[in-house]
């Protein structure tokens, strides 16, 4: 079987109030802030390939004057991965170790990838292959993003089993014909390796 993971959330916590805290302290300040200035939807279009010098332009014309804190989050993303969520990484050690091919779809900016591969430098040598949406300017839960890992690697997405802690990108997946599983963490996850006789 071939295991497709998700990596923010599922193999490396994203805070990303943390890339705020140096105008917000306090965690559930910095989310209030994220949330009025619509920063989820705001960065998954930077995921999709957006520049950062665009997506500051389009945050304060959408939001004037509430660009400041947004204004070094490249510099500042490092504090929002360094967590890595361990129960994960050995359920994939675990497939690895069974023989299962390892791949990852991640929506992801192509100014903060790099980063991530600096803090996490596994991700770099554990998979056969990465789509990083940023790069390819497709995002899950896009039919596209799928089918570029499917037809790149010359897998069938009934061979899939493709794990993301968004339910929509499990639904994407699943429209292609890849099994999914939704991630709500390690032990459920295990939980459901197991069921499907891949652990």
């Amino acid at each position: 079987m071939n295991i497709v993971f998700d990596i923010g959330n599922v193999l490396i916590r994203w805070r990303p109030e943390k890339a705020v805290a140096a105008e917000y302290p306090d965690p559930a300040a910095g989310m209030a802030y994220l949330h009025a200035v619509g920063f989820f939807d705001w960065n998954l279009q930077q995921d999709g390939g957006r520049s950062f010098a665009d997506g500051w332009a389009a945050l304060d014309v959408a939001h004037p004057g509430q660009v400041q804190p947004l204004a070094q989050y490249p510099r500042r993303f490092a504090d929002t991965i360094r967590e890595p969520i361990d129960g994960t990484w050995r359920l994939l050690d675990r497939l690895k170790a069974r023989g299962h091919r390892l791949f990852a779809i991640t929506n992801f900016a192509a100014d903060t990838w790099p980063v991530a591969l600096q803090i996490h430098p596994r991700l770099a040598e554990v998979f056969e292959d990465i789509i990083v949406s940023a790069h390819e300017k497709r995002l899950k839960p896009q039919p596209e993003i799928y089918q570029l890992l499917l037809s790149r690697n010359a897998l069938s997405a009934a061979d899939c089993l493709f794990i993301d802690d968004s339910a929509a990108n499990v639904e994407g997946a699943r429209a292609v014909g890849m099994a999914a599983h939704h991630f709500l963490g390690p032990d459920g996850l295990e939980t459901d390796l197991v069921a499907r006789g891949l652990l």
